[in-house]
C-alpha cells in the first residue's frame, strides 16, 4: 500500500492547458451584465399567482375548513384543499435516488387533520394577481384544536411523550462498535469529558424558492425552478398522479441552496395549481414563507467521553449522538450517518462506541445544509480535543498530531482511506499563516483556533450512485455538453466545460453547456454531498474521453502513428513533440463525419456500490473517499460586551486536483463565511414550536461588514476519485470553520462556552463567571 504521510513540493500542472488555473467561469458574463436568467425572471402571459395558507400552530387538529367565501372573490382561480387531491403524500428520501428502495416516509401535502409543525400548508390558492391571492388566504376560515406538543428530543424519547413521528419518535439511530471500548478506558490516565450543543439555523439564500408551471401541448407539467435536484420530477408526477414522463422540471441557475433547494417545494404546488386551472402559474415564496418552507439545519447534542495516555494518545471515544429532525424524516437519517460516521474526526481511535439517534418534535422539520451532519460532528470533536489539550498540558496541534490518521489507516466505521491524509500539513499551514497572536489590551482579549475535519463527499455507498453526461463535437469544432446536473451558484457547469475543454482541445469558452432539464438532458442526480464534480465531472470526463479516442484514432491513421501519440489544443489535433503535423479539429470531424465515425458519447460515471453498514457493529464503507484539511481564526474579543471580532481567517485543504482555482477559493470563501455566521450569530429559535426569529430582522446572518479576509492554502495531492484526482470541496471548506472560532474564542477568554451560536450574552457571563470562580 502507498502511503501519503505528507505531500510533496507542489509540482506545477504541466500536463493541463485549462484544468488547474483560474479561468473566468462561463456562467460570469451572463451574471455580470445582468443577463442571467434566475427562475424568478420566468413569467408567462394569462399567468396565475400562487400563494400558500400555513398553520400557525405547531401541533393541532384542523376541525373546520371553509373556503367557500376564498372561493368566490373575483380574481380567484382555484383554491385547492387535500378533499381536492386524490393523493395527498409526497416523497420526502433523498431526491434522484435510483436503484434503491427509498424508506417511507411520505409527508402531507396539505393538512389532511393533524398539523404537525408550524407553518405546515393548509390550502393553496391561485388568482389573477398576487394581491388578490393574498387577499383570499385571509377569507379562508379554519379552526385549529391545539394539540399536546413535544419540543425538546429528551422528552419526546420518554414513553409518555406525545408521539410526532412512528411509535416513539425514533426517526432513525445507528451505533458504531471498533475494538474494546473497556479496554480502551482502562488503558487511559486521564479521560475528558464534554457535551456540545448546535442549533436550528436556516440557509438564508438570497434567493427564495421560486417557480412558474404550465402544460404544454403534450400535457406535460413544465416547471422553471430554482432547484438542486431536478430528479424529483418523479415525486412530483407521483403525487399529482400523472406518468413521470409528464413532468418536466427546468431548473434555472440557482441563486444559492446549501441543501435548502434539495427537497420538493414550491415545485408540487405549481404542478397541483397548473394541473387544477390548466393556465401558467408562478409560486415566489417571500423571505418569510421560506422561513417556514423548507428544512432548516439540524441541532445535535453531542457528548463525547474520551480517554488519553500520559503523552497525548487516545485510547477510547465514546460518543453520545442526538439530533432533532422535526415531524418528518426527510434526510434526517442519512444527516445522522454523517455525523455517526465522522463522530471521532480525522484521528486515529482504535476503540470507538457510539450510539446515535434521530429524534422527532413538532418543531420545524429539518433536512440537508452544508456539511450534512459532519459539519455539527466536527464542531463538538474539535473543541473536544482543544479541552483535552488543556486537561493534558499539551500544546492543540501537538495533541491533534499524535492522533491524525494517515492513509491506510481505519476510520471509524473500519474502512480504511485509500487517498491522501494531509491533515498534518495542512494544521501547520493554515496556523502559521496566522502569524503572531496580538497582545491583550485592556478588555480587549485575542485568541487563536484551529479545527481539522474529516468530510465524505459524493453519496453513501449503499446508495448505489451513478451520473450520466453527454459530450458532442459540433461540424465547426466547438463543443457541446449535456448534464441534469443544477449548477448552484459555485460553476458547476462551468467546470463541465473546462473537463471537456481540456480533453478535447477547444477553449472552454467555446463549450456550451446544456444543463438541468429532466427531460433533454442526461440525468445526474442532485447539486449536494460535495457529489457534483465527482459524479457529472467524472460522467462528462468518460464522455469527453471517448469522442476523443475516436478522433485520436482517425488522426493516428492520417499521420500514420499510434493513437498515444496523437494531442489535442487550441481547436487542433497534431502529433505530440511533432506540432507541424497537425490538422484543425473542425477539419478532422468533417472526416470523421464523411466516414460515419460517432462523434458524440454518452457516458454513465458509477460511484463504488457497496452493502448498508453493519447494523449491529457500524463496520463497512459509508463514502467512497474522504476530504481533509484545516481551518485557523485569529479573533479579538471584548470581554465587557461579549462581542467577537474575527481578525483573520485561514482555511488550507487538500481539494486533490484543482480544476479552476478560483472557483475552489469561491467555495471556501463562501463556506468560512457561512461558518463564521454558525458559530457567533445565527439561529433560529423556537418556542413551543413557533417559530420567534422570523425574518431576517432577527435572524442575524453576517454581512460582508462583518467578514475579514479569508485566505485559502490549497494543496493538490492528486489521490482523490474526481476528474484527474480531485477531491469534494464544496461542505468540506465550510466545515471546520464554526468549531476553529469556537475554539479561538475559548482561547481569548479562558473558557469555553458549549452552546452555539457563542452570542455577546453568553460570552460575557461565561467569562464573567469564570472570574468569580478563578
Amino acid at each position: 500500500m502507498t502511503r501519503m504521510d505528507s505531500p510533496p513540493a507542489s509540482e506545477h500542472n504541466i500536463g493541463f492547458r485549462q484544468v488547474g488555473k483560474s479561468r473566468t467561469r462561463t456562467d460570469a458574463p451572463g451574471k455580470v451584465f445582468g443577463k442571467t436568467p434566475y427562475a424568478g425572471d420566468y413569467v408567462m402571459p394569462n399567468m396565475l399567482h400562487a400563494r400558500v395558507l400555513r398553520s400557525k400552530l405547531p401541533s393541532a387538529r384542523m376541525t373546520r375548513l371553509d373556503v367557500s367565501k376564498a372561493r368566490a372573490l373575483p380574481g380567484v382561480a382555484c383554491v385547492l384543499t387535500f378533499r381536492d387531491l386524490t393523493n395527498n403524500t409526497v416523497a420526502t428520501d433523498i431526491p434522484a435516488q435510483t436503484g434503491f428502495k427509498r424508506r417511507d416516509t411520505d409527508q402531507q401535502i396539505l393538512v389532511e387533520e393533524i398539523v404537525r409543525y408550524q407553518g405546515e400548508p393548509i390550502a393553496l390558492v391561485a388568482a389573477e394577481t398576487i394581491e388578490i391571492a393574498q387577499k383570499a388566504l385571509g377569507l379562508i376560515e379554519v379552526d385549529l384544536e391545539p394539540l399536546p406538543g413535544v419540543y425538546d428530543v429528551f422528552e419526546a424519547q420518554k414513553p409518555d411523550a406525545p408521539k410526532v413521528f412512528g411509535t416513539n419518535n425514533l426517526v432513525a439511530g445507528y451505533k458504531v462498535r471498533k475494538g474494546d471500548i473497556e479496554a480502551g478506558f482502562a488503558a487511559a490516565d486521564t479521560i475528558v469529558e464534554n457535551t456540545f450543543r448546535t442549533q436550528y439555523i436556516e440557509h438564508a439564500f438570497l434567493e427564495p424558492e421560486v417557480g412558474l408551471g404550465w402544460e404544454d401541448e403534450q400535457g406535460v407539467v413544465n416547471i422553471h425552478t430554482s432547484t438542486q435536484a431536478v430528479e424529483t420530477f418523479r415525486y412530483i408526477a407521483d403525487a399529482i398522479g400523472v406518468p413521470h414522463s409528464k413532468v418536466r422540471i427546468r431548473g434555472a441557475l440557482v441563486g444559492g441552496g446549501f441543501g435548502g433547494k434539495c427537497d420538493v417545494t414550491v415545485e408540487l404546488y405549481i404542478a397541483l395549481l397548473t394541473k387544477r386551472t390548466g393556465r401558467p402559474v408562478r409560486l415566489c415564496y417571500t423571505r418569510e414563507d421560506s422561513f417556514y418552507g423548507h428544512g432548516k439545519r439540524h441541532p445535535f447534542i453531542i457528548t463525547h467521553r474520551t480517554g488519553f495516555t500520559k503523552d497525548g494518545r487516545i485510547t477510547a471515544s465514546k460518543i453520545d449522538i442526538t439530533s432533532e429532525s422535526g415531524p418528518y424524516a426527510f434526510m434526517s437519517p442519512y444527516v445522522l450517518m454523517y455525523a455517526t460516521e465522522a463522530g471521532p474526526g480525522p484521528y486515529l481511535v482504535d476503540n470507538v462506541h457510539i450510539d446515535a439517534r434521530s429524534i422527532a418534535t413538532n418543531n420545524m422539520y429539518t433536512s440537508a445544509f452544508r456539511g450534512f451532519g459532519a459539519t455539527q460532528a466536527c464542531i463538538a470533536y474539535e473543541q473536544q480535543m482543544d479541552e483535552a489539550a488543556k486537561v493534558l498540558g499539551i500544546d492543540r496541534l501537538e495533541l491533534r498530531r499524535r492522533n491524525l490518521l494517515k492513509t491506510g489507516d481505519a476510520i471509524a466505521t473500519g474502512f480504511r482511506v485509500q487517498s491522501a491524509v494531509w491533515t498534518g500539513e495542512c494544521m501547520d499551514r493554515a496556523w502559521a499563516a496566522l502569524g503572531d497572536k496580538p497582545k491583550d489590551n485592556g478588555s480587549i482579549r485575542y485568541g487563536h483556533g484551529l479545527a481539522a475535519y474529516q468530510q465524505g463527499y459524493g453519496r453513501m455507498i449503499w446508495l448505489h450512485d451513478t451520473a450520466e453526461g453527454w459530450v458532442g463535437v459540433e461540424m465547426d469544432g466547438t463543443i457541446v455538453v449535456r448534464s441534469g446536473m443544477t449548477d448552484i451558484g459555485a460553476g458547476q457547469t462551468s467546470a463541465l466545460a473546462q473537463i471537456a475543454g481540456e480533453l478535447l482541445g477547444v477553449d472552454m469558452m467555446k463549450v456550451t453547456v446544456y444543463n438541468s432539464d429532466s427531460s433533454t438532458t442526461p440525468l445526474a442526480g442532485t447539486s449536494s454531498a460535495s457529489r457534483g464534480l465527482y459524479m457529472s465531472g467524472n460522467a462528462v470526463r468518460l464522455a469527453a474521453e471517448a469522442v476523443r479516442g475516436r478522433l485520436a484514432e482517425q488522426a493516428a491513421r492520417r499521420f500514420g502513428v499510434a493513437p498515444e501519440a496523437i494531442d489535442f489544443a487550441d481547436s487542433a489535433v497534431f502529433v505530440r513533440g511533432d506540432p507541424a503535423r497537425s490538422v484543425q479539429l473542425r477539419d478532422l470531424v468533417a472526416v470523421c463525419a464523411s466516414e460515419g465515425i460517432h462523434r458524440s458519447e454518452l457516458a454513465i460515471f458509477r460511484a463504488p456500490f457497496g452493502d448498508w453498514i453493519d447494523p449491529e457493529t457500524g463496520q463497512g464503507q459509508v463514502h467512497p473517499d474522504y476530504t481533509y484539511g484545516a481551518h485557523a481564526v485569529q479573533v479579538a474579543v471584548d470581554t465587557e460586551t461579549g462581542e467577537v471580532t474575527i481578525l483573520r481567517s485561514i482555511g488550507a485543504h487538500d481539494v486533490g486536483q484543482v480544476v479552476n482555482r478560483a472557483a475552489v477559493e469561491g467555495q471556501i470563501e463562501g463556506g468560512v463565511a457561512q461558518g463564521h455566521g454558525y458559530a457567533l450569530s445565527e439561529e433560529l429559535i423556537y418556542k413551543d414550536g413557533c417559530l420567534v426569529t422570523p425574518s431576517l430582522s432577527e435572524y442575524l446572518c453576517p454581512t460582508s461588514m462583518d467578514s475579514p479576509r479569508i485566505d485559502c492554502i490549497i494543496l493538490e495531492s492528486r489521490s482523490g476519485l474526481g476528474p484527474f484526482g480531485a477531491k469534494g470541496i464544496g461542505e468540506p471548506g465550510h466545515t471546520p470553520a464554526a468549531p476553529a472560532v469556537a475554539n479561538a474564542v475559548a482561547d481569548a477568554i479562558g473558557v469555553r462556552v458549549h452552546d452555539f451560536p457563542l452570542t455577546p450574552e453568553k460570552i460575557a457571563r461565561a467569562f464573567r463567571e469564570a472570574g468569580r470562580k478563578g
